[in-house]
Parts: structure tokens; C-alpha cells; sequence
């Protein structure tokens, strides 16, 4: 596995649509698991290929599975790894959250999202799969979803801003 540079904005290719990933072999594999790596060192809790430059519908995210496992961190934590991702059903509900980029350092935005989604995509073999996120996993998703469309989380935030307190500065998705 290696490490894998995080580009930040203004770099172009964050504001493109991603293409459709239709290779399934040990290469896939093996950018998966790097784009693993490099989320985890970052740190954050999700990455999309294009922040590191590719535009291909891919993204990992590492957080809890159960809301409620959110107010114990020593809960375990899943990963995932959607290729091609599509959000299939939302809930009329939403929410505001503060929300950060690893590809726009030092900002934060109020984003509302929806409270809950239904995802359908590809795992790293090809199989179909179905999730459904609610909470911040929920957020984290749309968040991730909306870099393959080469939409940043500074275009949906009602309010923007440099944090202040080491606390803001955890919210990075």
C-alpha cells in the first residue's frame, strides 16, 4: 500500500464528473486499498478518487455503522469501498452539520443533507451491493457522492468559515 497526495483546490479535476469504473481486477484493488491508507493518515473519515487526481467513481469511507455507536468511541468501525455509487432513496428529513474537506483545508461550512439515504453500487469485486446510511454516516456518503460529481461541500454550505478551536477542525469529511 502507499500513500497517496490529497489534491486541494483550485485543482481542476475536483470540480469534474468522475467516469464510471467498469475494471474490476487487482489494480482496483490495490488503489482501494490506498486510498484507504491515505484517508486514515490524513486523517478523515471518507475520500473520493478524485481528490487524489482520478476521475473515477470510486470512494472509502471508514466510520461507524450504527448511529448510535457515534457516542462510543470505542465502537468498532466499518469501512467501505462503493464503486460507482448512485443515491437511490433519500428521506424528506434533513439535517444541518458542520462539515470539512481534506481538499479544502482550514474551512468549514453548515451543509444541510438529508437524514437518510439509500445507496446502490459496486464493491471492489463487481458485486452489487445496497447500504443504507442515516446520521453522519449519511452525510459522509453525500458528501463523498457529491466529489464524483465534482461538487464541493462549499456549494451546498449556507455558511462558511476558518475554525477557530482545535474541536471544528475534527469535523473533516
Amino acid at each position: 500500500m502507499a500513500l497517496r497526495n490529497i489534491v486541494t483546490l483550485p485543482n481542476p479535476v475536483l470540480k469534474r464528473k468522475a467516469h464510471a469504473v467498469t475494471q474490476f481486477d487487482k489494480a482496483l484493488r490495490t488503489l482501494i486499498n490506498d486510498m484507504v491508507e491515505t484517508m486514515r493518515e490524513a486523517p478523515g473519515v471518507g475520500l473520493a478518487a478524485p481528490q487524489i487526481g482520478l476521475l473515477e467513481r470510486i470512494a472509502v469511507i471508514e466510520y461507524f455503522e450504527k448511529p448510535e455507536d457515534e457516542e462510543n468511541e470505542d465502537a468498532p468501525k466499518k469501512v467501505w469501498a462503493v464503486i460507482n455509487p448512485e443515491i437511490v432513496k433519500v428521506s424528506e428529513e434533513t439535517l444541518m452539520g458542520v462539515e470539512g474537506c481534506l481538499s479544502i483545508p482550514g474551512l468549514l461550512g453548515e451543509v444541510e443533507r438529508h437524514a437518510e439515504v439509500h445507496i446502490k453500487a459496486l464493491n471492489r469485486h463487481g458485486q452489487p451491493m445496497k447500504i443504507r446510511a442515516k446520521g453522519w454516516l449519511a452525510r459522509i456518503f453525500q458528501h463523498e457522492i457529491d466529489h464524483l460529481n465534482g461538487i464541493m461541500f462549499t456549494e451546498r454550505a449556507t455558511r462558511v468559515w476558518q475554525p477557530t478551536q482545535e474541536v471544528d477542525a475534527e469535523q473533516e469529511v
